[in-house]
């Protein structure tokens, strides 16, 4: 997960040989490619690190540093209706819903906040072991990422870790699983520096296939020259809608998935 604007040519060189291994570079699961269905105007401000849309509004969670935020979001303009500010100590990461409730997650505090739904007032915390990267929900489950190749399924009402399940494809594990959704069954993850959104089985942790929105970043980057990493995933099952953006990025897309 990108954790700043900029980093050391030696920490992005570690990254980039354990994001290129032939686990991420071979897959040899079926590859998605995508259409545009629309565009809408993003925060290219907001660091994007969750990302989660409910009853016609998106959720947004924005990280670094002094900057993380909480944010409701229109989605036809990108208006932010409702913002939180973290403390400066704490660095946002992954956000979903469940039970009237949004979650939030921070990156090394092991700290996540609970906010009421209607008002964004902040009605509990808890904590956990490790790194909080992303975060979803299969309505029952809370489900997380902490940047290896292993989710975690919590308790929903405790907060208790109740089980791993380990990420694996035909090549071998994916690392560096990012943010989460849940859609129709699958669980969708990105993966740091992997500009394809990696479909995993909830249930085995299984690779399904891939979907690879490289031509979507560069038509991002063309337009954008601060985008960067492809970062936030948010599906409206009510109507089917799949939405996908990044960190810096100037326009949130909406696709339709293509065999």
């Amino acid at each position: 997960m990108l954790r700043r604007p900029a980093e050391t040519w030696l920490n992005m060189l570690l990254v980039l040989v354990c994001v290129f291994t032939p686990a991420n570079l071979f897959a040899q699961e079926p590859i998605y490619s995508y259409r545009v269905v629309n565009r809408y105007p993003h925060d290219s401000k907001a660091f994007t690190q969750g990302l989660v849309f409910h009853e016609g509004y998106l959720y947004e969670g924005t990280g670094l540093y002094g900057e993380s935020s909480l944010r409701q979001v229109r989605l036809e303009d990108g208006v932010v209706l409702r913002q939180v500010n973290l403390a400066h100590r704490f660095f946002g990461e992954g956000v979903t819903i469940l039970n009237d409730s949004v979650l939030q997650l921070t990156w090394k505090e092991g700290l996540a906040f609970v906010y009421d739904l209607a008002n964004f007032q902040e009605i509990g915390q808890f904590s956990y072991q490790g790194e909080g990267w992303g975060i979803t929900t299969d309505g029952e489950h809370l489900i997380m990422s902490d940047g290896s190749h292993t989710l975690t399924y919590l308790d929903a009402a405790s907060y208790e870790p109740l089980k791993t399940v380990a990420v694996h494809g035909k090549e071998g594990p994916i690392y560096l699983l990012n943010e989460l959704e849940y859609v129709q069954g699958e669980i969708f993850a990105n993966v740091w520096f992997d500009h394809r959104i990696c479909r995993i089985d909830p249930l085995t942790g299984q690779v399904l296939g891939w979907i690879d929105l490289s031509d979507l970043y560069a038509e991002e980057k063309a337009v954008n020259e601060a985008a960067d990493v492809l970062n936030g995933i948010a599906y409206d099952q009510k109507d089917d809608r799949l939405f996908v953006t990044g960190k810096f990025w100037s326009y949130m897309y909406e696709i339709c998935l293509e065999n």
